[in-house]
C-alpha cells in the first residue's frame, strides 16, 4: 500500500507540460472574464508613470529634426536582414534620435478621450498602458555624448545619462559566449525593459503577453529605422538577464528586459 501510494505521488510530479505551456493557459481571455470599469484604468494609470523620470539625472535634449531615409518602406522591409559581420560605426546624435524615437517615441497626445489618459506613441500598445522604457549603451560612439548608460526620455524628446563609464568588458561578460564581442563592435546596445504593473493591473497575466508583443513591435520599428538609415541592426535575446537587470540597477521581476537590439555599421 505504503508502495503504491508513493509510486502514486512519484507519477503526479512527473508531467511533459513546460511552464510556458501553463503560462498560455492561463492568460487567455474567457467569456465570463470582468474588465475594469474605465474610471478605475484611468485612477491606476495616474498612479504610474508612463516614463521613469530618474528625477535625479538632468536631461540632454535630442535633436528636433529626425535623420533623412535614404530607403522607401518597401525597400526597407525587403532590406533588412541581420548582419553578416558586426562592424561599430559612429553615429550623430540625429541618428541615435531618429532610431529612439521610431521606437517608442511620442507621436501625439491623447487630450481627446477621456478613458486613455497616455500619449500615442510609434507603436500599439493594449489599453494605450506603454508598458516599455527604453535604455542604451554607448561608449564612444554617438558623436557629442559621454561613453555610459542611457535612458531615453520620449515625452521630453531627451536622454538622460544614468551612468558614466566604459563597460564593455561588463556587457561583454552579461551576452552569450559566441556574441561578447557584440559589446564592442556595436555604436549602441539598446536595452527594451517591461514595467509589467503597468499593463497587468488592467489585464493581469494576459497583460505580460502585451508587455512582450509590443516589445516586438518596438524592435521591428527599430530594426526598419535603422535599415533605412544604412546601418545594421541586430536583435539579441542571447543575454544572461539576471546580469542585464543588475546592470540597468532594475530588479527583474516587476521590471525586467526582456529584449535588446545592437546598431551597428550597415553591411
Amino acid at each position: 500500500m505504503l508502495h503504491t501510494l508513493w509510486k502514486e505521488t512519484e507519477l503526479q510530479k512527473e508531467t511533459d507540460i513546460s511552464s510556458w505551456e501553463i503560462f498560455h493557459e492561463n492568460s487567455k481571455t474567457g467569456h465570463y472574464d470582468k474588465g475594469l470599469p474605465n474610471e478605475q484604468v484611468v485612477r491606476e494609470m495616474n498612479k504610474r508613470y508612463d516614463s521613469f523620470p530618474y528625477k535625479q539625472f538632468s536631461k540632454i535634449p535630442l535633436p528636433e529634426t529626425n535623420a533623412p531615409f535614404a530607403k522607401t518602406l518597401l525597400d526597407t522591409i525587403m532590406s533588412r536582414k541581420s548582419p553578416e559581420e558586426i562592424k561599430p560605426t559612429v553615429l550623430t546624435l540625429e541618428q541615435l534620435k531618429t532610431i529612439l524615437f521610431c521606437g517608442y517615441g511620442i507621436t501625439r497626445d491623447n487630450k481627446e478621450h477621456e478613458y486613455i489618459n497616455r500619449p500615442f506613441r510609434t507603436v500599439p500598445s493594449g489599453g494605450a498602458l506603454y508598458p516599455l522604457e527604453l535604455y542604451f549603451y554607448s561608449n564612444e560612439k554617438v558623436q557629442d555624448l559621454k561613453s555610459g548608460l542611457y535612458h531615453y526620455a520620449p515625452t521630453e524628446n531627451a536622454i538622460q545619462l544614468i551612468r558614466a563609464g566604459d563597460f564593455d568588458h561588463d556587457l561583454s561578460e552579461a551576452l552569450v559566449s559566441f556574441q561578447s564581442h557584440i559589446a564592442q563592435d556595436t555604436a549602441i546596445l539598446i536595452f527594451i525593459t517591461a514595467v509589467f504593473a503597468r499593463s497587468t493591473f488592467k489585464y493581469k497575466e494576459k497583460g505580460y503577453r502585451f508587455a512582450l508583443i509590443e516589445a516586438g513591435h518596438v524592435a521591428q520599428n527599430i530594426n526598419l529605422a535603422a535599415t533605412s538609415l544604412n546601418l545594421g541592426t541586430l536583435n539579441i535575446g542571447g543575454y544572461h538577464d539576471r546580469v542585464i537587470d543588475q546592470f540597468l540597477n532594475i530588479d527583474g521581476l516587476h521590471h525586467s528586459t526582456i529584449y535588446m537590439n545592437a546598431i551597428c555599421k550597415g553591411n
